[in-house]
């Protein structure tokens, strides 16, 4: 059993002053103060106690260590709590990784609301920075049954403003005891993981959701959930700037977007902890001439000196798609989707655009349809000093006439799957839906 107890302050890195130096902000560039607990009980043994290290190492490799980034405190408990690691203790990673594969396996019973009654009181006010916190997350990883309550601590710890994960491993664990430990809704606070040996087939899934609490702060109205993500029609003022037309349906609104409409805002204002490390980027748009005849940014991010941090380039000219992001080496990197499935989102009609942006590739579609996949070398998180920008022409400050009906950045990647393009009447898969539903009326 393994819990993981963290603070996440996710604010970014300074290169400098403010004021001449640009700010990168991402996850890995994080000020976290991470208290993960792990359990030293019996029901876990010796084998599965190592899996667990090696599963926080894992966890912990994705922040920078240090004063300025991330840093880790790690407790082992059974019968009682005993710290490992305090908060603080090691500023790299090496330094932190040698000092969590020390640590040696207790032994004992399972008392999970005690240790995290001990973070909450006693782990996660020790950090210098916690009257700076800007979340406060538990993530709790349990194979059986505590033999205490947890109810009243997790409780407690959701009075402190603690948001609390719940993961399962292994078939001995009681689904309810989860949802008591774990923020609602229990489909997104909630993770399971058949046994130790699959627990790193949920580090992406855990690392993401990590930084979703962080990174995405707002949340986006959908069906009959809310989606963490950044309503962007919202955030860059379209709906104040510019002229509101009808839609693809009669129940929807659109935005003109004229030549002389300036979408910008500033980046911090609109990505002020910079991009997750996945996202779904959506939008709902018709293009009218000369928009679908030239190159121009759908939407794109520029640091403080105008170069590219992410963009989505159409491209009528050659009928294709190029997405722009950040990469390891300190230069932009573009892949370029142009199969022939994309030139319908040049004919003048409603389309949707839907990109699912991954850390290592992208998937393109269209109007529910994949189009396309590309590889990803490894992305760097972005700059957020310069500005955000909608419609505007490639390498131009020259807004290109369109007309949007939706504009939206999805922090959790499913949403890839659960949104769909049911908002343009000719989409076939919606026509097929809809004639299913009629079937079983």
């Amino acid at each position: 059993m393994l819990c993981c107890m963290a603070v996440l302050l996710f604010l970014p890195f300074i290169n400098g002053s403010e004021e001449e130096d640009d700010i990168r902000a991402g996850c890995s560039t994080a000020v976290n103060d991470l208290v993960c607990i792990i359990d030293g009980s019996w029901s876990v043994g010796i084998s599965d106690f190592d899996t667990a290290k090696h599963w926080l190492v894992n966890i912990t490799s994705g922040f920078d260590i240090g004063s300025q980034y991330t840093q880790v405190a790690v407790v082992q408990y059974s019968d009682t709590p005993r710290l490992e690691i305090s908060l603080g203790q090691h500023r790299s990673s090496a330094e932190l990784i040698q000092a969590i594969q020390a640590i040696s396996y207790l032994g004992g019973n399972t008392q999970t609301g005690r240790a995290i009654k001990f973070a909450t009181d006693h782990v996660f006010p020790s950090s210098a920075r916690s009257h700076a916190a800007k979340n406060r997350i538990a993530v709790v990883v349990t194979d059986g049954k505590s033999q205490d309550d947890v109810v009243d601590a997790s409780m407690e710890a959701r009075a402190q403003n603690i948001i609390l994960f719940a993961v399962g491993v292994g078939r001995e664990i009681e689904s309810s005891e989860l949802v008591s430990i774990a923020n609602k809704p229990s489909s997104t606070y909630v993770l399971y993981a058949e046994d130790y040996s699959n627990i790193e087939r949920i580090r992406d899934a855990m690392e993401q959701k990590l930084c979703e609490e962080s990174v995405c702060p707002t949340r986006i109205p959908v069906a009959s959930r809310d989606e963490k993500g950044f309503e962007l029609m919202l955030g860059m003022k379209i709906h104040e700037k510019a002229e509101k037309i009808q839609g693809s349906l009669l129940s929807e609104s659109a935005y003109l977007l004229k030549s002389q409409v300036d979408i910008s805002e500033n980046t911090r204002e609109i990505f002020p902890e910079g991009l997750p490390p996945s996202y779904v980027f959506v939008a709902t748009l018709r293009l009218k001439a000369p928009g679908y005849r030239e190159a121009f940014d759908l939407w794109r991010v520029l640091s403080k000196d105008g170069d590219t941090q992410v963009a989505v380039t159409l491209s009528g000219r050659d009928r294709s798609v190029v997405f722009t992001t950040t990469s390891s080496a300190g230069e932009e990197q573009s892949v370029i989707f142009s199969r022939r499935d994309l030139k319908k989102l040049f004919d003048g009609d409603w389309h949707q655009l839907k990109l699912l942006v991954k850390p290592r590739h992208v998937v393109c579609f269209v109007d529910d349809m994949q189009v396309e996949q590309h590889l990803l070398e490894r992305v760097m998180p972005i700059y957020i000093n310069g500005r955000t920008q909608i419609s505007k022409k490639a390498e131009s400050e020259e807004t290109v006439p369109i007309e949007i009906q939706k504009l939206r950045l999805y922090c959790d990647p499913q949403q890839s799957e659960r949104e769909t393009a049911c908002e343009i009447y000719s989409v076939v898969s919606c026509e097929i839906s809809i004639l299913i539903t009629f079937l079983h009326i």
